[in-house]
């Protein structure tokens, strides 16, 4: 799950001309596209990767975009795809919303062009597979480009137009790939990046998947694909990690075509065939996209179907099938959580400390604090996401792949005051150097010079696979044995023993 302001920017009159921006054109394999250079970064924004997935094409596999004549605008973001937005969210989405929603945006340096071959960042954002978007202000990837990387973001279909089960889908495709949409939407559009980066001046030899939260997790999944084996090189899981049986498994097809039927017969539809199906493809999308995180962290949606195990695309939980050696089990890996992660649906906190069972009383020594609140939501994060992460990083370490382990535990100094930690998702603006956007006016040098550090050491291990930051401390690469990780503290990043270790060795020791 992932609960996610725009700073003037002030020009002297003699620097007025930073703001001019030049037309750029370039050839992909559907047509040519114009787009924007403008400030040392040149900018691609709406550009098709797959047919909209709309009328007969709803839940189904995305099929090839159609070529154009002509020159295309790429100048602008296209459609984010359905949902229903909440006003919590602290990466508003900065455009339209509808079901036509397969496009990716590209980000490079002024210099790019075919056969600079720059290292590619490819963007998944969060949102728990209910929302999210490409066009939030905070995902601005400009920083990237400056720093010598592409940056790629691409929509993919959420909600319960990209996780979708049900019996007439299933015979539907027969024995191709159904119900996991989403994924199917990342997959397509990590191939348009193989077709066409290097004519943006990208390598598609070396592109770094990663994303926070659902991005994480969907991050996680691709790395376990077949399907996906040969489309990156490197994977960063923010927030995402998960281990089998945690919050974030997945249930079977049989569940989730249960579920389907349900929300079916909610909306009136009660055959289980090609009618029924017929039927349910003629709803209007904002019908189908009317679950968001604000009503899942409140209720929980019990018609709502996010990722699951459909036996055909996605076989098993991604550890699984990553042991088994399938997908890329043994590309270099950066995995890691924020200091105070996770969303504690149930806030008692002795029904918390209770589901440590024999150990309540260790538990209630290691999440003391005079705050109920704090103790739910420290043993909701370890559980949720910050002791997966540690799973997901010693399982790569003892895959003998080569694995980073971080925690973001700094707070934005204009948040200090309030902020219980560094929550869900706040590390997002300061890898992409966008904490402008998310504090506007409020930005310290602190917050600058922890920005600069994290984006530098994301950028780095993209470069090459070893994190690096000038003047911040050695990054190794993780070893269970001395559990040691990177910590962005709010004195700096830190490269100490993990000071959650006996929180997390406990979570261990109970976990499903």
């Amino acid at each position: 799950m992932h609960l996610h302001i725009i700073a003037s920017i002030v020009f002297f009159p003699l620097l007025a001309v930073a703001a001019y921006a030049d037309d750029v054109t370039v050839r992909v394999d559907t047509g040519t596209l114009e787009g924007v250079a403008q400030d040392g970064v040149r900018t691609f924004k709406g550009i098709p990767f797959a047919a909209p997935p709309v009328g007969n094409l709803r839940w189904r596999a995305p099929a090839p975009t159609a070529s154009w004549t002509g020159v295309r605008q790429a100048k602008s973001f296209g459609n984010d795809c359905q949902q229903l937005p909440f006003a919590g969210d602290a990466a508003p989405l900065g455009g339209p919303l509808g079901e036509d929603c397969l496009y990716l945006n590209i980000w490079a340096p002024a210099d790019a062009k075919p056969g600079v071959q720059y290292p590619v960042m490819f963007w998944i954002y969060g949102g728990g597979f209910v929302n999210g978007g490409t066009s939030p202000g905070i995902y601005d990837g400009s920083a990237f480009a400056r720093s010598g990387v592409i940056l790629v973001s691409a929509n993919y279909r959420i909600g319960r137009l990209g996780f979708f089960a049900h019996p007439a889908l299933t015979a539907e495709a027969a024995d191709g790939p159904t119900g996991n949409f989403g994924f199917m939407d990342q997959l397509a559009a990590l191939k348009w990046v193989q077709r066409n980066i290097a004519a943006f001046g990208g390598d598609p030899a070396n592109v770094t998947i990663f994303g926070e939260s659902a991005g994480g997790r969907s991050v996680h999944m691709l790395q376990s694909l077949d399907a996906a084996k040969g489309l990156f090189s490197r994977a960063i899981m923010m927030s995402g990690a998960g281990r089998p049986g945690s919050v974030m498994s997945m249930t079977d097809r049989k569940a989730a075509e249960e579920k389907g039927v349900a929300y079916a017969r909610s909306v009136g539809v009660t055959d289980t065939g090609p009618a029924g199906l017929a039927a349910l493809r003629a709803l209007p999308a904002s019908t189908l996209g009317d679950a968001s995180m604000a009503s899942l962290l409140k209720t929980g949606d019990q018609l709502m179907i996010n990722p699951h195990i459909d036996g055909r695309f996605v076989t098993d939980e991604p550890e699984r099938l990553l042991a088994a050696g399938h997908g890329s089990p043994h590309i270099p890996v950066m995995v890691g959580a924020t200091g105070m992660d996770g969303f504690p649906l149930d806030r008692d906190p002795a029904r918390a400390l209770a589901s440590f069972g024999a150990r309540a009383d260790e538990a209630s020594r290691l999440y003391a604090s005079r705050n109920d609140l704090i103790t739910v939501w420290k043993i909701a994060g370890d559980r949720g996401f910050i002791e997966p992460a540690r799973y997901v990083v010693r399982a790569a370490a003892a895959r003998n792949a080569t694995s980073y382990g971080y925690r973001f535990s700094y707070i934005a100094q204009s948040q200090q005051a309030t902020a219980m930690g560094a929550m869900h998702a706040s590390e997002i603006p300061f890898v992409f150097r966008t904490i402008n956007v998310r504090f506007p006016g409020q930005v310290t040098p602190a917050d600058e010079a922890t920005s600069k550090a994290f984006h530098d050491y994301v950028v780095s291990f993209a470069r090459d696979g070893v994190p690096s930051a000038t003047g911040g401390p050695d990054w190794r690469p993780y070893d269970p044995a001395a559990d040691k990780i990177l910590d962005f503290t709010l004195q700096g990043p830190r490269f100490i023993d993990d000071p959650y270790r006996a929180r997390l060795d406990l979570v261990e020791s109970t976990a499903p």
